[in-house]
């Protein structure tokens, strides 16, 4: 028997979720942080003129979907291992007090403010 591809650079896109999740699962690190990408909001797209940019740390966040539809953030942390984002504040209660961190998909978020430390991210999202 031969083994399946674990990744391959040329595939383009697959209407079976099953492909569109082996994809991910063992696409290399320098193409999550592709992955790793949210809408922007409408003001962000007209200052931008792109529909969606990388997520990063301290990137302010606007949840679209789930239990915390709604609330804003910032990102505290990006996980391209598996492929979530940890939000400022955003928390779980557990029942003996504790609290945990949320794992949120970036495909549900909306960036709302980019993080402006970074000078040569900010020179290649100036809109030409």
């Amino acid at each position: 028997m031969s083994k399946a591809k674990k990744f391959s650079k040329n595939w383009k896109s697959s209407k079976k979720p099953t492909k569109q999740r082996k994809y991910r699962v063992n696409a290399p690190l320098h193409l999550r942080s592709k992955i790793m990408s949210a809408h922007l909001s409408k003001e962000l797209r007209k200052k931008i003129g792109k529909r969606s940019a990388e997520i990063r740390k301290g990137d302010k966040v606007k949840i679209e979907r789930g239990s915390n539809k709604g609330k804003i953030g910032k990102i505290d942390e990006v996980d391209r291992k598996d492929l979530k984002v940890y939000i400022e504040k955003i928390e779980l209660t557990k029942k003996d007090g504790s609290k945990a961190r949320i794992p949120i998909d970036p495909s549900n978020l909306t960036l709302l403010e980019l993080n402006t430390e970074d000078k040569r991210r900010m020179k290649t999202k100036e809109k030409k």
